[in-house]
């Protein structure tokens, strides 16, 4: 069957070629009937775009890079949805690359995308400073945008929640609920985001209780490292577990249910982001709310503000910090006044 042309549409709907290629690409405005039209016999003759042609045209290839740093994590797939919708009500089309937590094939996937042209660049970096070099070579050639982590001052426009607003809601919120020994299970390594929710945690501590140490467990974004240590922290017994994020917040309620611990009457647990295991989790787990949507528009707006070709004459590099939202559930109630308590 032989392909549809633009002249073929021109020839049905009775307008120029010129007429249809302005409709169909929605590069300039076009009377609403006539647009009606166009798109009446695209479709009736079954028309679709050669979005090859078009880049070899427009040297646009309408698609945006996205690459990630380890897509079991279930809160990057929430945000992959966001940011495919907002994009694609835009026209553009998202190629996806996942570089399984290493910065070497970060830079690597960076580097194929690059090479296929892609118009502009997402990252959710693997490390601050390792991924550092990658990004910034990356940002001097398309418009890039961070999302959720950043690689320090100056290398590109990034957005991401306010992690530290983050932990101070969590903080205030075990304080309200009578948690005075708090401890926190955490990500080592220099990703941003791991990094500022436990500098945000140990200025804040203090504040359940002046006097207790501020004890941290340092491992990974894993259900596997959240398990472990607890068995590191358990024998201090404190009344509140601190998570850095949901997955290591099932572990750590898997383990201590496992030890015969109560949650919440001998101790509360807290996680960060709000996958949907969060609310599924037996109790149900106290989190603070990542706005993923507002992450994805916020990061769709940065691309398009950004001009291409570079960063001479670009302007500043531009950091937006979004409000996080606390979400109270039953991993972290109030304490029974009966409920089993160490002094």
């Amino acid at each position: 069957m032989a392909e549809v042309t633009l002249k073929d549409v021109a020839l049905a709907s009775g307008c120029s070629i010129a007429t249809v290629s302005r409709v169909l690409a929605g590069t300039r405005p076009v009377g609403a009937e006539t647009a009606r039209t166009v798109r009446a016999a695209a479709e009736r003759l079954g028309y679709r775009p050669n979005h090859v042609a078009r880049a070899l045209r427009s040297r646009s290839t309408g698609t945006v890079g996205l690459v990630l740093p380890q897509i079991t994590n279930p809160f990057f797939p929430s945000l992959v949805r966001e940011l495919e919708h907002v994009l694609h009500a835009e026209g553009r089309a998202v190629l996806l690359a996942d570089c399984d937590d290493d910065p070497l094939t970060e830079a690597d996937r960076i580097g194929a995308l690059l090479a296929r042209r892609v118009d502009a660049l997402l990252l959710i970096p693997v490390d601050e400073r390792r991924s550092r070099e990658a990004v910034a070579a990356a940002a001097a050639q398309v418009p890039l945008v961070l999302l959720d982590r950043g690689c320090g001052p100056g290398v590109a426009d990034s957005v991401a929640v306010d992690n530290a607003a983050g932990m101070d809601l969590v903080l205030g919120h075990l304080a309200a609920t009578g948690r005075r020994r708090a401890c926190f299970i955490g990500a080592a390594g220099t990703a941003s985001a791991a990094a500022e929710r436990r500098a945000a945690y140990e200025a804040g501590v203090a504040a359940l209780d002046p006097g207790a140490p501020g004890r941290t467990a340092l491992g990974d974004f894993s259900v596997e490292w959240g398990r472990a240590a607890v068995d590191r922290l358990w024998p201090s017994r404190p009344d509140a577990v601190i998570c850095a994020n949901d997955l290591i917040a099932a572990g750590a309620l898997q383990r201590l249910r496992q030890l015969g611990a109560e949650v919440p009457g001998e101790v509360a647990v807290t996680g960060c982001d709000d996958i949907p295991l969060a609310g599924l989790a037996d109790p149900a787990l106290t989190t603070v709310r990542q706005p993923v949507g507002e992450l994805a528009a916020e990061a769709a707006r940065l691309l398009v503000r950004r001009p291409a070709g570079g960063v001479a004459g670009a302007g500043a590099r531009r950091t937006v910090r979004l409000a996080p939202e606390l979400v109270v559930r039953a991993s972290s109630a109030p304490r029974e006044s009966n409920s089993p308590a160490t002094s």
